[in-house]
């Protein structure tokens, strides 16, 4: 039986938000990259396990920030 995970690339994170935050958030994401392109913010890095990106989502929400999407995405796709 295939579980949603185990076609995951493993633990690096692609995470889009509407919006502007600048590289200034990076501590506060956990160290993750912060880019922004074109009216949205991508943060990528490595998440260590589930709790830890329940963190993450959570201090979207808490920002009052729009999630577009959360993608388990290779390394290099930054």
């Amino acid at each position: 039986m295939n579980r949603p995970h185990d076609n995951c690339c493993g633990n690096y994170y692609q995470i889009k938000i509407k919006g502007r935050l600048g590289s200034g958030w990076e501590d506060w994401f956990e160290g993750m990259t912060v880019k922004y392109n074109e009216g949205i913010t991508t943060l990528a890095g490595p998440v260590i396990d589930q709790a830890a990106l329940h963190g993450l989502l959570i201090r979207i929400r808490d920002l009052g920030l729009y999630l577009i999407s959360v993608n388990c995405v290779e390394p290099d796709r930054k």
